[in-house]
């Protein structure tokens, strides 16, 4: 499971690379982990991550200089960070990040999503508990016990280093997203086709016929909803 669900995410990074919808929601991203503390990444830990994140989808640089900009300016616009979850079709489970300033417009677009669509809107916690929270890194490559070793001479323990089709997966902890970026980078690796936190499922369920159509149909809502940021889910869509 673990090896074609990485490769399922490294194909939608390329796929929305030079997407639109993708540099507008990373603009706001940015200027959102800007306004909340220092707008220089060199000393605001959270903004670099995003901008990491956001060359990684090829945003062009006058929208990450454009955000930062933006949010040294004199707005008082906050956004909120909040995590939707919640179940469609079958067993399936969806954990939706958002970012929005209008916290009862997103709720009600997010209940809508799920219950025009076959699902249901859950509590905080109601699925989150089956995914794992993973430091995820996507590269060129095919000798994935090379880079297991040479993390592990970092002191650097990761989940996992697998290779499958000319690429290699590293899963890692959460708390070293920077550190193993960072030693990759030492080792030569500056292109990434995945550089993510992602919450990755447990386990993956299979659905078919109506219920994939309607499951699919919900993704897409959420996904076209402004204040989305990221869609996680248990479903194996055989990609």
């Amino acid at each position: 499971m673990g090896r074609k669900w990485a490769n399922i995410v490294a194909k939608k990074t390329a796929k929305d690379a030079n997407n639109s919808k993708v540099y507008a929601k990373f603009g706001i991203e940015i200027y959102a982990a800007a306004k909340s503390g220092d707008p220089d990444p060199h000393s605001n830990q959270k903004l670099k991550f995003v901008i990491d994140r956001a060359k990684t989808y090829n945003v062009p640089k006058h929208i990450i200089d454009r955000a930062i900009e933006k949010a040294k300016g004199s707005g008082d616009e906050q956004f909120s960070e909040l995590r939707y979850e919640g179940f469609g079709p079958n067993g399936s489970m969806v954990i939706v990040d958002t970012l929005t300033n209008n916290v009862n417009r997103t709720a009600a677009d997010v209940r809508a999503a799920f219950g025009k669509n076959g699902g249901n809107m859950g509590v905080s916690g109601a699925v989150s508990y089956m995914f794992d929270n993973t430091a995820l890194f996507g590269f060129e490559g095919t000798d994935a016990d090379e880079i297991l070793e040479y993390l592990m001479d970092k002191d650097i323990d990761v989940r996992d280093v697998e290779e499958e089709e000319g690429q290699i997966m590293v899963h890692g902890e959460p708390e070293d997203f920077h550190a193993i970026q960072e030693a990759l980078k030492e080792k030569g690796i500056t292109e990434f086709n995945v550089a993510e936190m992602e919450m990755v499922p447990q386990n993956e369920v299979t659905l078919t016929g109506e219920d994939l159509e309607k499951f699919e149909k919900m993704i897409d809502v959420l996904d076209d909803l402004e204040d989305v940021q990221k869609i996680f889910h248990n479903v194996d869509l055989g990609e």
